[in-house]
């Protein structure tokens, strides 16, 4: 395994790992409520662990296993995994936008952000541009689809809850403004080394 990818790796464990626990807390305990935000921002990073189904759990650990995978396929450097840690609870705070939206859980809008990100990471390395670039288009096509504007909630066939389109948007730009700030820092910290 590369040396690089090992920071993505581990994120994407703690994450899954957070997700499987999680199922043992209420919900209401650790969930986004844009309510508690101020007094409890903690539920910024505590909402990806809960999950309303069995079905929505097991979606989105496949997810996060995919995630790792494209993360460790482009050999992620340490700052792309720090760019994910800060997408995370940025994530959450992005659904303060839609007030409707009493409670979130989930992975997805995290995954997301983490798919942004190593898209982003893709475009600036040089061979994989054309990658990244599909991957980004890809992203920014299904999240557009998903119309977040159009209110809190949606209800996709064959799901057995209902979806905040909210989120994947706004892990989508999460993830890209992080990565954006990552890879400057990066690049400005190898330029003044000697």
């Amino acid at each position: 395994m590369a040396e690089t990818a090992r920071a993505w790796l581990a994120l994407a464990a703690v994450l899954a790992a957070g997700a499987l626990a999680g199922s043992a807390v209420p919900r209401e305990a650790i969930d986004w409520q844009p309510t508690l935000a101020a007094i409890q921002p903690w539920r910024a990073f505590s909402a990806v662990f809960v999950h309303y189904s069995p079905l929505h759990l097991a979606a989105n650990l496949a997810g996060a296993a995919l995630v790792a995978a494209l993360g460790r396929a482009a050999r992620m450097p340490r700052h792309g995994a720090l760019a994910w840690l800060a997408a995370w609870p940025l994530t959450q705070l992005g659904l303060l936008l839609e007030p409707e939206l009493r409670h979130y859980g989930g992975l997805s809008g995290v995954l997301h952000a983490g798919v942004a990100i190593v898209a982003l990471h893709l475009l600036w390395t040089g061979a994989a541009r054309r990658i990244g670039a599909a991957i980004l288009a890809g992203l920014v096509l299904k999240v557009l689809g998903e119309s977040p504007w159009a209110g809190p909630l949606a209800h996709p066939a064959g799901w057995d809850i209902a979806v905040a389109p909210l989120a994947h948007a706004s892990g989508l730009v999460a993830g890209l403004a992080c990565a954006a700030i990552a890879e400057a820092i990066a690049r400005r910290t190898c330029h003044r080394s000697p």
